[in-house]
């Protein structure tokens, strides 16, 4: 890995494949709408669960590189905080909670880390998700994978903010117990009263058996790499949908087989099906407002506009 010092403005983009992602083609037409100057992306590319010294290198680097702005971190997000705590000089709320960073930024010539997720992923859950729809229902929330998203998205669900509208009950899998268990102990920590079942599931087929204990108008997401940073889906093509329910991908690219599956089932139950789209919107303004230092709507007119320069990206023959 040869990290290079910026000659302009950089903000970079830490993953597995960020090559492949929309964000180098919409960054730059974003940079010029929202008046940020000269300023480029970069992409940080790296295994899953990489060597510690790689994160250390990395975070290293974008402290001590004056045109090195700052980062959007994914699936990193934990193992890079946890390998690299010492190199920042301050986390906000969420970061310290949950005990990762998906957004590097500078402010006064320090270098913080942020955690946007359990602001982000309930943007994007309310962008599709009915007002009072867990209140109106006996639905219930299954979220597939532990991992720092799904932290967020449950943080989100189970928030006393909305204690008159939550699931009537909150599931959450994952294919190894261990990470269910730090999961656990975060809520705890949160102070999280909403009961939640937190149930190992190493066979896709375990996840199908959950599936089926769903009530109809339940939400069932994808919060695993697989689809993307992965091949596959958490469940099999024998999972049975809930009637009239809400069948989420956090991923947008890929292939995506969650959201095939959930597509050869849409008409006969009535889902509706939500691809990762709105939240990587959502996530990318949230830390492209962290090292830029702007305020950037996240309704209205004007976030409409930069969901639209987004599709155009996203859709072949698009004019702006």
């Amino acid at each position: 890995m040869r990290l290079k010092p910026a000659r302009t403005p950089t903000m970079y983009f830490i993953g597995v494949t960020t090559g492949k992602s929309m964000i180098m083609r919409v960054f730059p037409k974003w940079a010029r709408h929202l008046g940020l100057g000269e300023c480029r992306i970069a992409g940080i590319d790296m295994p899953q669960h990489a060597e510690r010294e790689r994160y250390r290198e990395v975070v290293s680097f974008l402290k001590a590189d004056p045109l090195s702005l700052g980062a959007l971190v994914t699936t990193h997000k934990i193992d890079l905080l946890r390998a690299s705590h010492d190199l920042f000089d301050g986390l906000d709320d969420f970061a310290a909670l949950m005990g990762e960073a998906s957004s590097i930024s500078k402010k006064d010539g320090k270098l913080l880390a942020g955690a946007k997720d359990p602001i982000t992923s309930g943007l994007a859950l309310d962008d599709f998700l009915p007002a009072g729809h867990w209140r109106d229902t006996s639905a219930h929330a299954f979220v597939i994978g532990a991992g720092g998203s799904s932290v967020a998205l449950v943080s989100h669900l189970a928030g006393r903010e909305h204690q008159a509208d939550r699931p009537a009950r909150l599931v959450v899998s994952n294919r190894s117990p261990g990470r269910l268990d730090e999961m656990r102990e975060i809520n705890a920590r949160q102070g999280i009263e909403v009961p939640i079942e937190y149930i190992p599931t190493p066979r896709p087929e375990d996840n199908d058996a959950l599936m089926r204990t769903l009530p109809p108008g339940s939400l069932v997401v994808n919060a695993t790499g697989l689809g993307k940073d992965a091949p596959g889906s958490p469940i099999t093509d024998a999972a049975p949908f809930p009637e009239r329910g809400f069948a989420w991908d956090f991923n947008y690219r890929g292939d995506l087989v969650f959201l095939e599956q959930a597509r050869r089932q849409a008409a006969l139950r009535t889902l509706r099906i939500e691809d990762g789209w709105r939240y990587f919107i959502h996530g990318w303004l949230a830390v492209i407002s962290d090292v830029f230092h702007r305020d950037i709507p996240t309704s209205g007119p004007d976030f409409e506009k930069l969901c639209a320069i987004a599709e155009c990206e996203r859709t072949p023959g698009c004019i702006e």
